[in-house]
């Protein structure tokens, strides 16, 4: 749930959203959400001072219950 719910809302922020892909990592104590999005739509993602980011990482943690969960913010062409 938490990894369609962040796509949904990358996908409104940015101008590629056939690019976006969400994907989910267990790690113990909670989860890693990578989220990767077209090169020239990072710094949309990223925000002003990484306004946006935070605000991203803020709703994913009020959805996940109390779950730790770690959004990483990767454009398509990195290798992780």
């Amino acid at each position: 749930m938490l990894e369609e719910a962040l796509e949904h809302l990358v996908r409104g922020i940015v101008d590629n959203p056939d690019d976006v892909r969400v994907h989910a990592k267990r790690i113990r104590g909670g989860r890693v959400l990578e989220v990767r999005v077209h090169p020239e739509d990072l710094g949309k993602v990223i925000g002003r001072s990484g306004r946006t980011a935070k605000a991203l990482r803020t709703v994913m943690g009020a959805l996940s219950g109390g779950r730790y969960v770690r959004v990483d913010l990767l454009d398509v062409n990195e290798v992780r």
